[in-house]
């Protein structure tokens, strides 16, 4: 861990799951400041099992190395905006509940404390599409939407099917950024974007389709980035 580089407070909340077999082996990785091999030190502010034990890691105030390259808005930065939160999960089951109600209340004692409003609680794969899929598809935004803690779409009339362009300003609208270095953006955003809100939809590798453009609408009208305070 080190300063944040922009010298502010967090503004943003980055949720992941660790993809390991047990949350002591997801500490332990998170807390080896000398990892084997080709590994790079990494470390997260919060984990919490499967049971709902909770570790911090490291203060709040503190920058954490765990977004990596990724960005979200005009923040390219993530590790300095944000705090993290690994939840242990081997990225093949859903969340329990135990697990999820802990999450809820540290989000909302997080979110309090800071003035992070619920837009800007967001996955690891919302702000790096093109590297990682965490928290996955079996993550509840829903459930955390309910509770004031994320964000979700409002049913409504379906768009119009192929508006691609008008997907891909929403999307940036939202706080996306595509990585200069896909070879099929579209594709990637629209997978990003599906984790997120149709999680049912994300592997199917089905094209864009109106309710995709509509939610995306939704959410943009709603809720568009905001400036980083840099």
């Amino acid at each position: 861990m080190n300063a944040r580089r922009h010298g502010g407070a967090p503004d943003l909340v980055i949720i992941h799951h660790t993809a390991m077999a047990t949350a002591e082996a997801a500490l332990h990785r998170l807390c080896d400041t000398d990892p084997p091999g080709d590994l790079a030190p990494v470390s997260c502010h919060y984990l919490i099992s499967e049971t709902g034990r909770l570790w911090q890691m490291v203060d709040e105030r503190d920058r954490a190395w765990h977004a990596g390259q990724g960005a979200w808005g005009d923040v390219t930065d993530v590790n300095s905006h944000s705090i993290g939160i690994e939840l242990a999960n081997t990225a093949l089951h859903p969340f329990p509940e135990p697990q999820m109600t802990v999450l809820e209340t540290l989000l909302s004692e997080i979110i309090a404390r800071w003035s992070i409003p619920p837009e800007r609680v967001v996955g690891h794969s919302d702000t790096a599409p093109h590297r990682k899929s965490d928290p996955g598809a079996a993550f509840d935004w829903h459930r955390l939407a309910l509770r004031g803690l994320a964000v979700w779409p409002r049913p409504g009339p379906a768009g119009t099917d192929g508006q691609a362009t008008a997907f891909a300003d929403d999307l940036r609208v939202i706080g996306y950024r595509t990585p200069d270095d896909s070879d099929q953006p579209q594709a990637l955003m629209l997978r990003a974007f599906r984790l997120r809100f149709r999680p049912w939809k994300a592997a199917t590798g089905d094209p864009l389709d109106a309710e995709d453009c509509r939610i995306a609408r939704d959410i943009a009208r709603r809720y568009p980035v905001r400036a980083s305070a840099d």
